[in-house]
């Protein structure tokens, strides 16, 4: 393995201490945690692309087998323990983002903060264990880390546009208007504000890493203010 295709020992330690014993391919492992902003021949997006899938996978047994909830409330807290925010979530609690490997302008523009970069290294972190290590220790890779959220809360609560849409119904109101205000910011760290307006009642505007979560917050802002 050449110098610029090996870990570094600090972030082979890392690795290991998520309980990860013996790596197997490296470059695996690197590739997870490399940003296209290096300009590298390979990043993280295709291992991405398969730790998603592993990681619903594991996510959805797991909700399976603990309980007897219908497939509307398991898909419910499926959707929240595989989302983006929840990933990104995970990874900064491990302390990952110290780990990953940015281009100067992308670290510069918040990389190793982005709710997009560090969910997506956490799910291709997933695909490379599944490739190196298979889907058993995968399994027990994400049982580990997933392991406060599955017992906590995390998809319990309705989703806020569901909360609102309901509340307008249920109040004689229009239906939830969101429009988007700007988009700020590179790819890999844009900021997206979204307004939410029911005619009559008034509107809320919120910031997110995502369309879909400005008006998440939006509608929550809204809820909490008109609710």
């Amino acid at each position: 393995m050449s110098e610029a295709q090996a870990l570094s020992a600090e972030t082979r330690a890392y690795i290991q201490s998520l309980g990860v014993e013996a790596l197997g391919d490296e470059v695996l492992w690197l590739e997870a945690l490399t940003h296209g902003s290096t300009g590298a021949a390979r990043d993280y997006e295709r291992l991405e692309f398969l730790g998603d899938r592993v990681l619903g996978l594991v996510i959805a047994e797991w909700l399976y087998e603990s309980g007897s909830d219908a497939e509307g409330k398991l898909s419910q807290r499926l959707n929240a323990l595989v989302s983006r925010k929840m990933c990104a979530q995970i990874a900064r609690t491990i302390g990952l983002p110290p780990h990953i490997q940015l281009g100067a302008q992308a670290r510069a523009d918040g990389g190793t903060d982005s709710d997009n970069i560090l969910g997506d290294v956490m799910e291709a972190l997933l695909g490379a264990s599944f490739i190196t290590r298979g889907f058993g220790p995968t399994r027990e890779l994400v049982r580990s880390l997933w392991a406060d959220a599955v017992s906590g809360a995390a998809g319990t609560a309705k989703h806020p546009k569901s909360a609102l849409q309901e509340w307008a119904a249920g109040n004689r109101r229009k239906t939830p208007e969101y429009r988007l205000i700007s988009r700020e910011g590179p790819d890999h760290a844009a900021r997206f504000t979204v307004e939410v307006a029911i005619k009559g009642v008034g509107e809320m505007q919120a910031t997110g890493s995502s369309k879909s979560e400005a008006e998440r917050l939006a509608a929550k802002a809204f809820m909490e203010k008109f609710g």
